[in-house]
């Protein structure tokens, strides 16, 4: 896999996304080997514990826009028209990516243990998303979460407006969504989207310091806990939900207002929206 990484320490594995020279973004090929990786992970028996994690500085900043932009990879476009009829434009872009971080986060959700989305650095669009979808968050003191997807006139994707209202509350997830604002680790430990924060200098030591923890605990009963509290917060609805945020998202990204916001996204100007 050449943008994922996956390595284990005894009963922890760790999915590592490695594409910093893109901010950690995903192209359609790191997105398959992100499902690739986290399935491999979510259904190893010697795995008791998952670490989902990007390099040092940067988490995740979602689908790759460059890679949108520049038109996808064709075959990949034909293989989803045939599968799920899309409309033409960035919308079937989009699906080629969100395909496979949607069933990957649906994944995560399931797997049978606990998994830890570990942020150092930004976690923003889809990385927000991602970040979230971990039973635990834990994030270093340099860490930052932003909504992000207004920038460009997009609709929350990667389970962001599932999860987000369950979190902070209906009313911050609105203030998130609509004016923006990049919630630094202390911040976004209040509004409750992280568990632990930890010393930026000390901060992988910690994270498998706390993975190890919950590798040696009595998985099987995390792993009924998980199944319980999920269906309490009606997260049995997410697979449901999931594939409503990439409809909405596919038809949002074929509108002008997401044309524009690409183009002055690349061209470092602020947008022009017309809400159209």
């Amino acid at each position: 896999m050449k943008h994922i990484r996956l390595e284990k320490d005894g009963a922890v594995g760790f999915l590592t996304i490695d594409r910093k020279e893109r901010f950690n973004a995903l192209d359609v090929e790191t997105a398959q080997d992100f499902r690739s990786a986290g399935l491999k992970l979510a259904r190893d028996p010697g795995v008791r514990c998952m670490v989902v994690r990007g390099l040092p500085g940067v988490f995740c900043t979602g689908a790759d826009l460059k890679y949108i932009r520049a038109g996808g990879v064709e075959d990949e476009l034909h293989f989803l028209a045939e599968s799920r009829p899309v409309p033409g434009g960035f919308g079937e872009r989009f699906k080629q990516i969100l395909e496979y971080l949607h069933s990957t986060i649906s994944e995560l959700k399931r797997a049978p243990k606990p998994v830890v989305c570990a942020v150092d650095g930004i976690a923003a669009a889809g990385g927000l998303g991602v970040a979230m979808a971990g039973d635990l968050v834990v994030a270093s003191e340099r860490a930052q979460f932003e909504w992000a997807y207004g920038k460009t006139a997009l609709t929350g994707a990667e389970s962001s407006t599932f999860h987000l209202p369950r979190l902070v509350g209906l009313r911050r997830a609105f203030g998130m969504a609509f004016l923006n604002p990049r919630l630094d680790a202390r911040a976004a430990k209040e509004w409750g989207l992280v568990n632990e924060v930890f010393p930026t200098e000390s901060f992988d030591a910690d994270v498998l310091g706390l993975a190890r923890r919950l590798a040696d605990g009595p998985t099987r009963s995390y792993a009924v806990t998980k199944q319980l509290l999920h269906q309490s917060a009606t997260v049995d609805r997410l697979d449901f939900h999931l594939d409503r945020e990439l409809d909405e998202l596919a038809r949002i990204a074929d509108t002008a207002d997401f044309a524009e916001g690409i183009a002055a996204f690349f061209e470092k100007r602020p947008p022009k929206f017309e809400g159209k």
